[in-house]
């Protein structure tokens, strides 16, 4: 160590140094207040951990489109053995849902927790037929432009006339004087997609078949609305919980049989928000338990367990208050992650102590200069570890790097400033430790198997597990890993989405074209497409505007077929029909005034019978010259079939975000893989300078065959492999090679550093062996990954002594 650190780690700046770090502690915590009452917060939308994908600037546009309308969105369905129950308990939850909510006894600035709340949209089909009643010469059925291509009107005025004398005909005088041959009530319900839901008093209704012969069928209405705010806001979750539970229990006072399911983002967030939670206190506190009681084991004193609570406490600190000032937020997620960081900070404490029982007249200065470069190198290693972490595109993953390695660096300083006094009474009796330490790695030693036959044996061996292993790795980058949803959630969605056909998914089709003409002629090139996947069962639904936004020679040939029907057979078809051959003029007029009024995307966006539709059309942005339109696809079956059903389409593309950003995860998976077999490298130079090319190396081995062996036990396990575990990969390397570290410096002085290193160990099996137990998957593959890793890097850094040894003797 340089004389001047010497000159700084000594008894006489021990005050000086308490001071700074009380200091730094103070500014700190003044910082973090700060920040949170400026606006900071937890975030727990799991969407926030997920990388950004590149795409074009339509495309990104289509995504926040598609996004913004089905975000926030629920789904609720009332199940009743009688139609009327289900349509009054449907209206009973949209009038509760519509009233201000409640947080807690008080309502909430006098804004309902929902928006948007429906049913059947009554409005809508108004607006649709205000609309399009002024565009009827430019709209034909399928039927009707047949028989007029046949020259064959006849048909289309006895149909008029049947309809005419029907007791529940729509026809009306006022309809006849415009259409005489009641063309536009077809070309009207033609509009709507085809779908198995009534309209009935304004509900939407599903009649439920009976599943056997004895059974009645059911009824289900239909209620959709939309989170005022985010569905992944722990405050709007509540607000919405309290607004749905309150709309259930009415329900239910009405009518006790109602069965209520539902389906949303909502519902998945609260679970998975909950889940956290319960998670970080449940892990925190047993790991903050289990260190406790490790402390009281081997030192049998509450000094060492009163610094050790000031070492995870300070290390704590400046973990949030730094991830706090970088984000300007906290990931729920990151402090599930960030809990392991109570095994790794406390790391410090125990070094310290244990070389402090093994050198019992040395000061508390001497002590710290004695790991000084060990604890260095250490945190050297920990933060070129979480920095291959932060080079994850995952804003949560970035979150944990940072976290975690100023966490590390807030136990450093501590130890530095804050031991020389806090820790300065020495432990005593606590020599039984010590031997223990040493029995342990006694045995450790023992086990080694003598002569270089079996030691041969044991390499190919243990080369023969790790290829075996290796051949059954596979690899699984789904995005949906990142959250666990419970079966009775998951089972009421899929429940619905049956009743709704499917919904609508996350995956669209983007149409796209340089003028709007040519976006309206590939929607209609892809209609007969989609209307074969609905048939082949690869999709429910879906929803393109290609109904409503029929192509422009498509308007004018209608246009033009009915003129048979208004410039050349109008006083056949007015006699036929027994109407007033005076009306002729005005229909005439009417026809021809018509001419060149197209239904255009401007025309109609602009109407209220196209509010609905914006979201769908894409205008060009500034910069941009082309147009698009989305097509909304539900109940997908099969994706990767479906997409080859467009490959011939050269402007339509199928925008699956989910499956980018899996590939997204797969790429960074692998490039995480090659960071650490970098970070191995570049660790093995700096310990060069160090320990010399063949103590570094052995240091450097250790971790090395710890990762080896723990992907060959994922892989025999038939653990698909994800990016996560290569996270944990990163910090096995991080946190195992410390243990090496601490062995290859002790000089064939190994009681204190066994004893650092077992409880070293045992604090970080301890926190991560819990996030193992996680029931979110990612996490999960965290946890495994580090209990097996850590688990190998422990059983290994003993038989460091040998080489230690032989290093010496030849010094």
């Amino acid at each position: 160590m340089k004389p001047s650190f010497n000159r700084f780690l000594n008894h006489k700046t021990a005050k000086l140094r308490l001071l700074i770090w009380l200091t730094l502690i103070g500014i700190t915590f003044a910082t973090g207040l700060v920040l949170w009452q400026s606006g900071a917060r937890v975030q727990s939308d799991i969407l926030a951990m997920l990388p950004k994908v590149s795409e074009s600037p339509m495309t990104q546009r289509a995504m926040a489109q598609v996004e913004q309308q089905l975000a926030n969105r629920i789904y609720l369905g009332f199940i009743s053995d009688n139609e009327q129950s289900a349509i009054d308990a449907a209206k009973t939850a949209m009038a509760k849902l519509n009233q201000p909510s409640k947080d807690g006894t008080r309502v909430s600035n006098q804004e309902s927790a929902f928006i948007d709340v429906s049913s059947a949209d009554m409005a809508q089909a108004e607006a649709l037929n205000s609309y399009y009643f002024k565009h009827r010469f430019q709209l034909l059925t399928d039927k009707q432009q047949q028989l007029l291509e046949r020259g064959q009107w006849q048909p289309l005025s006895q149909t008029a006339l049947e309809k005419l004398y029907n007791a529940f005909s729509y026809a009306n005088s006022d309809l006849l004087s415009h259409d005489p041959l009641l063309l536009y009530p077809d070309n009207l319900l033609a509009l709507a997609p085809s779908q198995q839901l009534n309209v009935k008093q304004g509900v939407l209704l599903k009649t439920i078949e009976a599943k056997e012969l004895n059974q009645s069928p059911k009824f289900a209405a239909i209620v959709m609305a939309k989170g005022r705010d985010s569905a992944f806001n722990p405050n709007a979750q509540q607000l919405q919980l309290s607004a749905l539970t309150s709309a259930f229990d009415t329900v239910k006072q009405q009518d006790r049989n109602i069965e209520i399911i539902k389906a949303g983002a909502l519902f998945h967030a609260i679970a998975a928000t909950d889940n956290a939670k319960k998670e970080v206190s449940t892990i925190g506190v047993i790991s903050l338990l289990g260190v406790i009681t490790l402390v009281w084991f081997a030192f049998r004193s509450f000094m060492p367990l009163t610094i050790a609570l000031v070492t995870v406490s300070s290390s704590f600190l400046f973990a949030v208050v730094t991830t706090t000032a970088v984000f300007g937020e906290l990931h729920l997620l990151t402090l599930v992650f960030g809990t392991s960081l109570i095994g790794i900070s406390i790391d410090y404490c125990f070094h310290y102590y244990c070389e402090r029982l093994n050198h019992p007249s040395y000061s508390s200065d001497r002590v710290i200069q004695q790991i000084f470069i060990a604890i260095s190198l250490a945190l050297l290693t920990s933060v070129i570890a979480y920095s291959a972490i932060g080079l994850a595109p995952f804003p949560g993953m970035q979150q944990v790097a940072i976290f975690c390695a100023s966490g590390l660096a807030g136990a450093y300083l501590t130890l530095l400033l804050a031991y020389p006094i806090l820790a300065a009474r020495p432990v005593r009796n606590a020599s039984r430790a010590l031997d223990y330490a040493s029995r342990y790695q006694g045995f450790m030693l023992s086990l080694m198997p003598a002569g270089l036959t079996k030691r041969l044996l044991l390499a190919i061996g243990t080369c023969i597990f790790i290829t075996i292993g290796f051949t059954q790795i596979e690899a699984n980058d789904d995005i949906r890993q990142l959250q666990h949803t419970p079966a009775d959630i998951q089972a009421e969605e899929d429940e619905l989405r049956t009743l709704l056909s499917g919904g609508t998914d996350n995956q669209f089709l983007l149409v796209s074209g340089d003028s709007e003409q040519q976006v309206t002629d590939e929607l209609a090139q892809l209609e007969p497409l989609l209307r074969q996947a609905e048939q082949d069962n690869l999709i429910g639904n879906h929803l393109s505007l290609s109904r409503f936004l029929p192509r422009q020679s498509e308007q004018e040939r209608h246009y033009q077929l009915q003129g048979q029907i208004y410039l050349e057979h109008l006083d056949e078809i007015l006699a036929s029909l027994g109407l007033d051959p005076s009306i002729k003029g005005a229909l005439v007029e009417q026809y021809q005034a018509a001419k060149g009024g197209f239904i255009t995307a401007d025309s109609l966006l602009n109407h209220a019978a196209g509010e609905s539709f914006k979201p769908l059309w894409l205008s060009p942005a500034e910069g941009e010259t082309g147009y698009g339109a989305i097509v909304l696809l539900g109940g997908i079956t099969q994706l990767e079939t479906l997409a080859q059903r467009f490959d011939a389409l050269p402007h339509v593309q199928l925008v699956d975000k989910v499956g980018d950003i899996s590939t997204v995860m797969g790429h960074y998976r692998q490039l995480t893989l090659g960071l650490l077999a970098l970070a191995l490298l570049i660790a093995g130079i700096i310990f060069t300078f160090r320990f010399g090319l063949r103590l570094a190396a052995i240091v450097v081995a250790v971790p090395t065959l710890s990762a080896l062996l723990t992907l060959a036990c994922l892989g025999i396990s038939h653990n698909p492999l994800t990016l996560f575990h290569a996270l944990a990969l990163i910090l096995v390397f991080g946190i195992g090679i410390d243990y090496s570290l601490f062995f290859a410096e002790s000089k064939q002085q190994t009681r204190g550093v066994m004893m650092a290193v077992f409880m070293s160990a045992m604090s970080t099996l301890l926190a991560f062996g819990l996030l193992a137990f996680s029931q979110t998957p990612a996490i999960n593959a965290f946890g495994l990954t580090l209990l097996l890793g850590i688990g190998f890097t422990f059983l290994l850094s003993p038989f460091i002594q040998n080489f230690t040894r032989k290093s010496t003797d030849v010094d």
